[in-house]
């Protein structure tokens, strides 16, 4: 399975807004990703100045494109998310595949990657997908990261203290450089696997492979010993230097305001492979898609660890507002007062980047903002249902977090309905509906 598979069947379902005209790779593209966000449109741009590869952007910039991907019913999704992260299924190594339709020098600047802001300090590749391997080969690892521009053969690598940053201080401390290959244009499933909090140990292609019903297949990289996707669109095979380190950013994150700026290890990009005809995938940092492929492993994470200290979890959203990562919305079924705060309790400890968290009942949408915001106001006291809890460790994405250590004051709501005073007083009025009158509105709401 492939990427154009699931652009073929987007294609089927009216979902692609094609854009025609001759646009530039520096701020046009992404202005034109950012206008349309708002929509959830997937673009695909036919025509990018200075080259005829076609640039595809926002495929996964809504959660309906995203369940679609996964052949999965909402209700559904986190259950199918959590299982391929438990039992992850090794996918079939093939000698061939299309991302090895043609083999040329290596230059950079022939790929169409956007500069997106107008601040960045170089274009930046945004739906990378890395792969990589401990020395002795024991350990796998697949994760996203961004990649700036440096020249026609390097790259600048972010890596923040997870896998891969364990992976290459291992090799720094063996005096190696690693070996990674980089896959852009992928299944959507493949990118959300990636993205996925597993274990050290568990390889994200796996999980992939089982979110896709075993229907993904890796080539082996043929300059280094790495793969990739037979499937994918464009594959670079590079070499993480562990000796060579330059300044990486400033960089516009998922909260729409810019990273600082760090030393980064370089990577040398040893070979490359693509497609005939390739696509070049690209995510609009702190666009739609970006918050969803952050948020919505985290949303799982979320929903398991809140589903164990009360019976009922609804459903979990980490906001736009809250840029998908900052802020959650939890919807439960009470049957205690003190589940709500043993709700947010849970929730702080499975996401440990959140900062505010708003538990609601039911009849509360955690996707409708008014709705939240109305429970907020009928339902909750700050002087019984806040919770405040200082110094503690948050996100560096966080503007207002100590940049260095990440540390914050987080605050939970509880915005439920107490139990213990008479439930007519919270609930809202409402008009019956006749089949006649629903009829007519209708009618009036089509013409």
């Amino acid at each position: 399975m492939s990427l154009r598979d699931f652009i073929q069947v987007m294609d089927r379902k009216a979902e692609i807004l094609r854009v025609k005209d001759e646009v530039s790779t520096q701020f046009e593209v992404p202005y034109l990703i950012k206008e349309f966000d708002k929509k959830g449109s997937l673009l695909f741009f036919e025509k990018t100045i200075g080259t005829r590869v076609k640039v595809v952007a926002n495929v996964c910039g809504t959660r309906k494109r995203i369940l679609n991907a996964l052949n999965v019913y909402e209700k559904d999704l986190y259950h199918r998310l959590l299982e391929s992260w438990r039992s992850p299924q090794k996918p079939k190594i093939v000698e061939d595949g299309p991302v090895k339709g043609v083999r040329e020098k290596v230059d950079l600047s022939k790929i169409p990657v956007l500069t997106h802001f107008e601040n960045d300090p170089a274009p930046y590749i945004t739906a990378a997908v890395v792969y990589a391997k401990s020395l002795d080969g024991r350990i796998e690892n697949v994760s996203v990261h961004r990649l700036q521009v440096l020249d026609r053969k390097h790259l600048a690598i972010r890596l923040v203290p997870r896998h891969l940053h364990r992976l290459w201080s291992t090799a720094k401390a063996a005096g190696q450089n690693l070996d990674i290959s980089i896959s852009i244009g992928v299944h959507p499933a493949v990118i959300l696997a990636a993205a996925s909090p597993v274990p050290l140990g568990v390889n994200e292609f796996d999980v992939a492979n089982t979110l896709m019903e075993k229907k993904l297949s890796l080539i082996h990289c043929e300059n280094s010993d790495v793969f990739a996707p037979a499937e994918a669109e464009l594959v670079l095979e590079g070499r993480m230097s562990t000796t060579e380190e330059v300044v990486e950013g400033p960089f516009v994150d998922i909260t729409g305001t810019c990273d600082i700026a760090r030393k980064q290890p370089i990577v040398e990009i040893t070979g490359l492979m693509h497609r005939t005809d390739y696509w070049y995938q690209a995510i609009l940092p702190s666009g739609s898609e970006h918050r969803l492929l952050m948020g919505l492993p985290r949303e799982a994470l979320i929903w398991e660890a809140v589903s164990q200290v009360v019976p009922n979890v609804n459903n979990v959203n980490l906001s736009i507002g809250g840029s998908g990562w900052l802020h959650a919305i939890i919807s439960i079924e009470k049957q205690l007062d003190g589940d709500s705060k043993n709700a947010l309790l849970a929730a702080f400890a499975a996401h440990p980047s959140l900062k505010h968290a708003v538990v609601v009942d039911s009849d509360i949408s955690p996707y409708s903002i008014s709705d939240v915001e109305w429970a907020i106001a009928t339902r909750f006291q700050a002087d019984e249902d806040l919770m405040v809890i200082e110094n503690v460790r948050g996100s560096t994405l966080d503007s207002s977090s100590d940049q260095e250590t990440g540390l914050t004051t987080k605050m939970g709501i509880d915005a439920t309905r107490p139990l213990t005073k008479p439930e007519a007083r919270f609930v809202r009025a409402c008009i019956p509906a006749t089949e006649h009158v629903t009829s007519i509105a209708k009618n009036l709401l089509n013409e």
